[in-house]
Formats: structure tokens, C-alpha cells, sequence
């Protein structure tokens, strides 16, 4: 009774402690050369899951090994309910069982005294293939070894007048799950299971220090609530710094140009020339390997937009990529991937017709900054030629 009361206060005070934690963000590999990224707190009703399958179970130990191994095979069963943590940890409660084929040798021969169990168990899961992979949701194929504690009970049974008491048992159970990926939803899997239990489990006491329970399951999870998490992505802070020094740059600038008289009595009349209609060049920077536009980058597409507009001139885009990072060809395709979608942005989101604007690619073939981080950019310029 001790071992079940202080095996039972285990149970839930790790469940307690998990779900009651806060959340803090989740560190693990991205698609940056494996460099860390942190997850957005999922919700306490996101990446929930339940399980259901069924297959095969076998029982070890004692006299079973001399039967043969077909005939010790059985029918067997699963039903879990878990959450996913982060992209790596999951903690879920399962309920498994069936019915066991037990062989013992009786007047010399070996007798099958079959029986049902059941086994609750809580598992601690970590999805190793988002662990040590760029995490992706949409994975055809998972890897996800588990650990657990439980309890185990076989029911009573009589067989020939001969009554079988009920038998009681902790269990540390290992597996691996593998799920396949059938939809945002759905996941086919096949779990394989390995159960330790008390040497007395299966009615029979050789001596031995446990039984054991091999079970295979085949079965679907289903996914409720969100489905993903949303990556964190970090900011290039080198660059913000250097584009934050050249703003301070142009505020001095500036400030000491509001300093000069606005008129000279003493210089000469000037004669008012005629307007002469500039290019304009402005820069979009992009992260390392991203051709996604960040959102501060937005002012200087619609500031070469309205220019553009304003004095009816075309749009030149050219896309660049840094040298010291990815190959020739990888990075030529980045470039042209960072050109098009400033060119879509301009078109779609600020009025430039697609006649206006050209687009061109340079990979890393030129490097229009000395400085490596820079070159990750896409240049506009309204220039007439």
C-alpha cells in the first residue's frame, strides 16, 4: 500500500509542476547554421493530442521463452492524451492493455493461462528529429523516444476451480514513437513499447528480478487546438546599430545646417533654375538567409514608391547577397528571391505598375558594401537610364 500511495503522489505532482509552470521560451536549432531560436508561449489549450491504437503485445520471463514465439503473441491496445510543451517536450497519460499469453509447465508440459492487464502510465516525450533539425511542422516522418512511470493490474481469474488472485505491479515503461504525417491534423504512427514489471506479475514466481511486456501499437494521433509554434525570429542588431548611427549622423547634420541664416543681403541675386528630377537609391535589408521583408525596412519601399510616383519614373530593383555566407549558386537564388519580393511589395502594396519596374540578381558576384552584412540588401533606384 506505501509503494502505490507514494508512486501515485508522484504521478501527479508531475503533472502538477509542468502545467503550472511558467513558460518561459524555448531555445533550440534553427535554419541559421544552427543557430539558437527562441518560440512564442503556446496557450494552455494549444498542441493537446490524443491518441488511439492497437496491436500486439508479448510477455518475457519465466517459462514463456520455451514456448514458441506466434504463440505468445497477443492482442493489445492504447489510448493516450498529451501536450506538447515546446516543439521537443511532451507529457502525456496513457492507458494500454490487452490480454497475455502466459505458458507454465505443468506435469511436463507447457499450458497457456492467458490473462488481461492494464497499465496506466505517465511518459515524459522529446521529438528528437525538431530537436536536432530545423523544426518544421509540416515533417513527413518524426522521431520520438519516451520515458515513464506508471502502475500495472492484472485482474483475478479462476482456471479449473483454481483461483488466480489479482496481481499489482509499478512499471517503468521506454518506447519510441515514429509518426508519419497524413494531414495539419492527423498522424499515422507506430509505437514500439518495453514495460518492467514485478517478478510476480504473470502469477508466477521463478525467481527472476522482473517480467517484462513488449507491445507494438499502430494507431493515429489527433492534434486539437494550434498546431505549430511560431518561431521568435532575432534581429541582426550589428545592422540596426549601424543604420542608427547614420540617422544620428543626419539629425547633427541637420542641426547644424538649421543653424545658417536663411537669407544674404550681400550675395547675388540668383535666377531660379529649372527643376532637374533626380534618381533616388534607397536599400532594403534582409536577415541572414531570409528573403522575408521586415517590417522596418517598410518606409524606405514607400518612400522610393512615392518618389517614383510623384515624378512619373521607372523603379530599378537589383538583389544582392553576402559572400561569406551560403555557395554561389544557393546565394544567386537568394538574391533574386529578396529582388522579386520587393518588387511584388512595390507593386502590390504601393501602386507601381509592373511596366515601371525592371529586376535584376547579382548573387555574391559584387559586394556594393565593404562591410559583409550589408550586402544581404536590395537596392532601388529611380535612375532614367
Amino acid at each position: 500500500m506505501k509503494t502505490k500511495v507514494l508512486l501515485l503522489a508522484f504521478l501527479c505532482g508531475v503533472v502538477m509542476s509542468i502545467s503550472a509552470q511558467e513558460y518561459q521560451p524555448q531555445v533550440g536549432f534553427s535554419t541559421e547554421n544552427g543557430s539558437k531560436v527562441n518560440f512564442k508561449k503556446n496557450k494552455a489549450t494549444d498542441n493537446w493530442f490524443i491518441s488511439l491504437g492497437g496491436g500486439a503485445s508479448v510477455l518475457f520471463g519465466d517459462q514463456n521463452s520455451d514456448a514458441d514465439f506466434g504463440d505468445r503473441i497477443n492482442w493489445a491496445g492504447g489510448l493516450s492524451v498529451g501536450k506538447w510543451y515546446n516543439p521537443y517536450m511532451a507529457l502525456r497519460l496513457q492507458i494500454n492493455g490487452g490480454q497475455l499469453n502466459n505458458f507454465r509447465a505443468i506435469e511436463g508440459e507447457l499450458s497457456n493461462q492467458d490473462f488481461l492487464y492494464g497499465n496506466a502510465h505517465v511518459d515524459l516525450m522529446w521529438d528528437v528529429t525538431n530537436f536536432w533539425a530545423p523544426y518544421n511542422e509540416k515533417k513527413a516522418v518524426r522521431f520520438i523516444p519516451f520515458v515513464g512511470v506508471g502502475y500495472a493490474i492484472r485482474p483475478g481469474k479462476t482456471v479449473d476451480g483454481f483461483v488466480y488472485k489479482r496481481s499489482e505491479s509499478p512499471s517503468v515503461n521506454l518506447g519510441v514513437q515514429i509518426p508519419f504525417r497524413l494531414s495539419n491534423r492527423v498522424d499515422l504512427f507506430l509505437e514500439g513499447q518495453y514495460i518492467l514489471l514485478n517478478e510476480q506479475f504473470n502469477r508466477t514466481d521463478m525467481g527472476h528480478e522482473q517480467d517484462r511486456i513488449a507491445q507494438a501499437l499502430l494507431g493515429f494521433n489527433f492534434k486539437l487546438g494550434r498546431t505549430n509554434f511560431e518561431v521568435i525570429e532575432p534581429m541582426d542588431y550589428d545592422l540596426l546599430n549601424d543604420l542608427n548611427s547614420q540617422i544620428n549622423s543626419l539629425r547633427a547634420q541637420n542641426e547644424e545646417l538649421s543653424k545658417r541664416p536663411k537669407s544674404c543681403p550681400e550675395c547675388p541675386k540668383v535666377e531660379p533654375k529649372v527643376e532637374q528630377i533626380e534618381s533616388m537609391k534607397n536599400v532594403v535589408f534582409f536577415r541572414l538567409n531570409s528573403s522575408v521583408i521586415d517590417k522596418n525596412q517598410e518606409g524606405n519601399i514607400f518612400n522610393t514608391s512615392e518618389y517614383a510616383k510623384k515624378h512619373n519614373l521607372p523603379v530599378k530593383v537589383v538583389g544582392y547577397a553576402d559572400k561569406k555566407t551560403g555557395t554561389a549558386d544557393y546565394n544567386q537564388g537568394l538574391s533574386e528571391r529578396r529582388a522579386k519580393a520587393v518588387a511584388k511589395r512595390l507593386t502590390d502594396q504601393y501602386g507601381i505598375p509592373t511596366e515601371k519596374i525592371s529586376i535584376e540578381w547579382k548573387g555574391d558576384t559584387q559586394q556594393p558594401y565593404e562591410i559583409n552584412n550589408w550586402n544581404r540588401v536590395v537596392i532601388m533606384d529611380t535612375n532614367q537610364k
